[in-house]
C-alpha cells in the first residue's frame, strides 16, 4: 500500500513537472515566433498604438505692472466629463443591498450640479444623467462652458465625485485662458492673444513681444500600454518669459476714470489720454475709449499711439520753438492779427475770436496764450515764407518727425511734409502758413507727448516706454534704459521762451488754458482745436467736425509728468481744447499729486474757518435730502422748512435761508451741487451743459432774467 502510494505521488509529479516543462517550452517558442517570425507585424502594430512628437505647450509668461501687480496671465481651465462605462459604477453600492453606485447617487449629484452651475434643475440633470448611463456614454459633458480651478476643487468635493475619477468616472480637460485681473485698465496696450493660443499674440505687448511670452514647446509619446494611454515627456517644455511694464495701476485707474468722465460729459466719440513720467519717458498709463452704439466707451483700438492724425493748434509750440531757436522772432514781436480773419492767397484764415472782433495786435506770446492762428501763421510766414524748406529742415532737425519704433505693434509714425518731396501732395503758398498751426502735417498722439515731454525734461527728447524690463523666474534677463533720440531740441534761452508761454496758456487773462488752472498744481501746457479732415471732401462736407486737446506737464517748477488728452468729435457743448481736454487734464494731474505726494496732514494749512470746525460745508439746494443727511449724522441744524435752501455753516450749527423759486426767471444757482443746477435748469426748459465739478460758481444766463425754453444755460462748477 505504501509503494503504491509513493508511485501515484511520483505520477503525480511527474505530470504537473511535464506540464511546467512544456509550458515553459511553449512560451520560449512564442517569444521565439513573436522575436522572429511575427516579429514585423508586432512592431507595425505597437507603431499604431503609439505617437510621436507630440507637442506639450509650456506656460505663456505674464505681464506684470511697474510695482509687480498682475495684468495679464493663463490660468487653467476645464471641461468637464463623465464616463459612464466606469465598472465602479454599475457595481453594487455600498450603503444598500440593491441598486448600484451611480443609482445611490444620481439624486444628490443632479441637485449639486444644479445649485453649483445654475443651467439646468435637478431633474433635468437627473434625467440627462440616467439617459447617458443608459447608453453607456465615455464622455457625457458635465456642463457646455469651461469651469476655474476653484469650481473644480468644488466640483471634487460633491457626492460620488469626491471617491475619485476611477468610481466616479469624472473627466477633465485642462485648457489655458489669457485673463487681465484689472480689467479694462490698458487692456488695448496689454492686448490679446488669439483664441487658437498656438497662433500667440495679436495685437498689444502680447504680440510684440509674443516670442519671449511663448516659450519653447517640448516634445512627449503617448503609448498605449494595458488598455491605457500614456505619455511620456522626452524634451521638457520651456516656460514663457515675463513682461514687466512701465503701467501703474494707480496711474491707469486715475487717467481712466477722468478721461472717461469727459468723454460721457462731452459726447465725444473717441478719448485718448496718455501719462508719462518726465526723466524716464515710462508711459505710466494710456487710455483708449472709444464710442460704441449701445452708448458705451471700450478700448477697441490703440489709436493714442496708432492715429496720424493733424495735431491742430498744439504744434504751435513746435513751430514757435523752431523761430526763437533760430532768432527769427521774439516773444515781444507785436503782430496784427486784425479783426480774426486773414487770407493768405486765396485762403481765409481764422482766429477763434473773429465773431467778436478778433485780437488786434498781440505780442507773439499772447497769440500763443490766445492760441491765434493768424498770429502764428504771420510769424511764420515772415521768417520762412521766402524758404520753407529751412522751416521743414529745422523740424526735422529737432527729431519731430523720427520714428521711435516704439513696442505697440501697429504704431504710426509723424508725417510733415517736406517741400522738396516730389512724392508728396503739391505744396502751395498755403501749405506753410496752414502747416505752421497744425493742419496738412500728421502726428500720432503719443508723439506729440514725446515732444512736450522735451520741454518739461530741459530739451532733452526721449523714447516714451511701455516695458522696463524681461524676466524668468523672478530673475531679470533683460532691462530695457531709456532712450534719447535728441539730447536738446533746441537752445536753453529758447526752452526758457517756450516753458514761459505754456503757463501763460494756463495763467495769463488770455490762455485758451485755462480751465486746466488748479489751485494744488501749477500746470502748464497748449490746448489745441483742429478741425476734422475728411480726406478726399475737406473739411466742411457733412459738417464741421473738431479734434481738440490739451498736451502738458506738471508741477511747472519741477515737471514730474508729462500728459497728452485728446477728444474726437465732441458733440455737447462748443469745441475747446482748453474746456474739454484741459479740465480733464487737471483731474489727472490733482488726483496724480495727490497719490504721490509725500506731505505729511500736520504740514497742510489749517482750516480758515476753525481751529477744529464742527459742522461740515453744505452745498445750497433742495432742502429734504439736507435735512434727511443732517438728521442721519446728528449735525445741528436751525431749520425753517422750504423747498429750496442757502445754506450757511458755523462752529455751532448749519443754518438755511429760504430761496424763492419764479417760474418764469433764471434761478441764481450759485453755491449749489450739480444734480439740483441741473434739475432746476431743465424744469424750466434750458439746455443745460455743465464743466468742472463741486458747487456752481457761475452761470451763463443771468439770475431773474426772462426764461426762453430752448435756451442754452452753461453752468461752472469749482
Amino acid at each position: 500500500m505504501a509503494a503504491d502510494k509513493r508511485k501515484n505521488i511520483v505520477l503525480r509529479f511527474g505530470i504537473v513537472y511535464t506540464i511546467i516543462c512544456l509550458s515553459f517550452i511553449a512560451v520560449v517558442y512564442k517569444i521565439i515566433v513573436i522575436q522572429t517570425v511575427e516579429r514585423d507585424r508586432w512592431l507595425q502594430l505597437a507603431e499604431q498604438n503609439k505617437k510621436t512628437d507630440i507637442v506639450v505647450k509650456p506656460n505663456r509668461g505674464n505681464i506684470y505692472a511697474c510695482d509687480g501687480r498682475l495684468m495679464a496671465s493663463s490660468i487653467p481651465t476645464y471641461y468637464i466629463y463623465m464616463d459612464l462605462r466606469v465598472p465602479a459604477l454599475h457595481s453594487p453600492s455600498p450603503r444598500k443591498k440593491t441598486g448600484t453606485l451611480f443609482a445611490d447617487n444620481i439624486d444628490s449629484v443632479s441637485i449639486y450640479l444644479s445649485s453649483l452651475f445654475k443651467d439646468r434643475t435637478p431633474t433635468e440633470y437627473r434625467n440627462a444623467l440616467n439617459k447617458a448611463y443608459r447608453d453607456g456614454l465615455s464622455d457625457f459633458q458635465l456642463y457646455p462652458k469651461r469651469i476655474s480651478y476653484a469650481q473644480l476643487k468644488q466640483l471634487k468635493t460633491l457626492p460620488l465625485f469626491r471617491l475619485g475619477k476611477n468610481k466616479s468616472g469624472l473627466v477633465t480637460r485642462e485648457l489655458f485662458k489669457r485673463v487681465k485681473p484689472f480689467g479694462s485698465l490698458a487692456s488695448r496696450t496689454i492686448g490679446d492673444i488669439y483664441a487658437d493660443d498656438s497662433k500667440g499674440g495679436k495685437n498689444g505687448l502680447e504680440m510684440y513681444f509674443n516670442e519671449q511670452l511663448l516659450g519653447t514647446p517640448g516634445v512627449s509619446i503617448r503609448q498605449k500600454v494595458a488598455n491605457r494611454y500614456m505619455e511620456t515627456v522626452q524634451v521638457e517644455p520651456i516656460d514663457g518669459m515675463d513682461i514687466n511694464t512701465t503701467l501703474d495701476i494707480d496711474l491707469q485707474d486715475i487717467s481712466e476714470k477722468a478721461l472717461l468722465d469727459g468723454v460721457k460729459a462731452f459726447g465725444a466719440d473717441v478719448g485718448y489720454a496718455i501719462l508719462m513720467e518726465v526723466h524716464s519717458g515710462e508711459v505710466k498709463a494710456i487710455v483708449n475709449m472709444q464710442h460704441n452704439q449701445d452708448g458705451t466707451y471700450t478700448e477697441n483700438r490703440n489709436g493714442a499711439v496708432s492715429d496720424l492724425v493733424e495735431p491742430g493748434s498744439t504744434f504751435k509750440v513746435a513751430s514757435l520753438m523752431a523761430a526763437l531757436d533760430e532768432g527769427k522772432v521774439k516773444l515781444s514781436d507785436t503782430i496784427n492779427t486784425y479783426n480774426g480773419l486773414y487770407a493768405f492767397g486765396t485762403s481765409i484764415m481764422t482766429d477763434h475770436n473773429a465773431n467778436h472782433g478778433g485780437y488786434h495786435k498781440i505780442t507773439l506770446a499772447q497769440a500763443i496764450y490766445a492760441s491765434s492762428n493768424i498770429g502764428i501763421s504771420r510769424a511764420i510766414v515772415k521768417a520762412y515764407g521766402s524758404n520753407p524748406a529751412a522751416f521743414v529742415d529745422k523740424l526735422y532737425s529737432m527729431k519731430l518727425n523720427e520714428d521711435m519704433n516704439l513696442e505697440i505693434p501697429g504704431a504710426a509714425a509723424p508725417h510733415i511734409r517736406h517741400p522738396h518731396d516730389k512724392a508728396a501732395a503739391y505744396w502751395s503758398n498755403t501749405t506753410l502758413p496752414w502747416m505752421s498751426v497744425g493742419y496738412e502735417t500728421q502726428i500720432p498722439p503719443i508723439y506729440t507727448l514725446a515732444f512736450y515731454n522735451s520741454i518739461a525734461n530741459d530739451g532733452k527728447l526721449i523714447k516714451p516706454m511701455f516695458v522696463k524690463s524681461i524676466s524668468k523666474n523672478g530673475q531679470i534677463i533683460k532691462t530695457f534704459e531709456t532712450k534719447v533720440i535728441n539730447p536738446a531740441i533746441c537752445k536753453p534761452t529758447t526752452l526758457s521762451d517756450i516753458r514761459s508761454t505754456l503757463l501763460g496758456v494756463v495763467e495769463d487773462k488770455l490762455g485758451t488754458g485755462q480751465p486746466a488752472r488748479s489751485k494744488f498744481v501749477r500746470i502748464a501746457g497748449k490746448s489745441g482745436t483742429a478741425q476734422i479732415s475728411k480726406g478726399k471732401t475737406g473739411y466742411k462736407d457733412g459738417g464741421k467736425k473738431y479734434q481738440v486737446a490739451f498736451c502738458g506737464y506738471f508741477p511747472y517748477e519741477n515737471p514730474l509728468y508729462t500728459c497728452v488728452i485728446i477728444m474726437r468729435e465732441p458733440t455737447i457743448g462748443y469745441a475747446s481744447g482748453g474746456s474739454m481736454c484741459g479740465s480733464v487734464f487737471k483731474n489727472i494731474a490733482e488726483r496724480v499729486m495727490a497719490l504721490k505726494s509725500n506731505r505729511q496732514p500736520e504740514t497742510f494749512e489749517k482750516d480758515s474757518v476753525s481751529e477744529n470746525p464742527i459742522n461740515p460745508f453744505t452745498k445750497f439746494g433742495y432742502f429734504k435730502p439736507l435735512l434727511e443727511v443732517a438728521a442721519d449724522l446728528k449735525l445741528p441744524m436751525a431749520s425753517d422748512p422750504a423747498n429750496w435752501v442757502k445754506t450757511f455753516t458755523d462752529e455751532k450749527q448749519i443754518r438755511i435761508e429760504k430761496i424763492s423759486m419764479p417760474g418764469n426767471v433764471v434761478p441764481d444757482m450759485k453755491g449749489m451741487g450739480a444734480k439740483d443746477a441741473v434739475y432746476l435748469s431743465e424744469k424750466l426748459g434750458l439746455n443745460v451743459q455743465v464743466h468742472g465739478r463741486g458747487k456752481v460758481f457761475s452761470q451763463s444766463l443771468t439770475p431773474g432774467l426772462a426764461v426762453r425754453k430752448g435756451t442754452v444755460i452753461k453752468i461752472n462748477l469749482e
